[in-house]
């Protein structure tokens, strides 16, 4: 059951699952969001809209997953997780953070999906150190794939050169 770091543009992987780091309203934003919705069309935006709230504003809490179509992605599903925003580690940021990996990967599984990628969540706006944030993502997904048989292929897709190198670091790939 592999994970592989890779350096590219998680809108034009064809895999089963494409994660998306989303915000709270599923209402698309900037970074991978923003560039997930765009890819996607706006029929992504209309099926994150019949998502209902579960409280004001919130369709999705930090920390937990929902799952839409992938649309005109090569991706058939995208599954959208809100990150912690970063305030200094004493927040339960890396709680949260590993929810969003466990609760993503456990939408998959219930959905068939045998290869995932997700991005670097939390590390653009968010403002969670990469340094940080990697060896968190990557010890919450390898704790799933050790209990669970899907999905069968992780990738852990990087937009820049330097966020793919700190999770190959963490990975110990490099």
């Amino acid at each position: 059951m592999p994970i592989e770091v890779i350096q590219g543009d998680i809108t034009r992987l064809p895999v089963d699952a494409i994660v998306n780091a989303a915000n709270e309203a599923l209402s698309g934003g900037g970074g991978v969001d923003g560039a997930i919705h765009r890819a996607a069309g706006p029929e992504l935006h209309e099926a994150c809209r019949a998502i209902p709230f579960v409280r004001p504003h919130v369709r999705c809490p930090t920390g937990e997953a929902r799952i839409t179509a992938g649309f005109a992605l090569p991706a058939r599903h995208v599954i959208h997780t809100v990150g912690p925003v970063w305030h200094g580690g004493d927040q339960d940021e890396p709680a949260l953070l590993t929810s969003c990996h466990r609760e993503s990967l456990r939408l998959a599984t219930e959905h068939g999906v045998r290869t995932i990628a997700f991005p670097a969540i939390s590390c653009g706006v968010f403002g969670y150190p990469p340094e940080l944030a990697a060896p968190v993502a990557i010890a919450s997904i390898r704790e799933w794939l050790d209990a669970h048989a899907l999905p069968a292929d992780v990738l852990l897709c990087c937009f820049s050169a330097g966020m793919a190198s700190v999770f190959r670091h963490a990975l110990g790939t490099t």
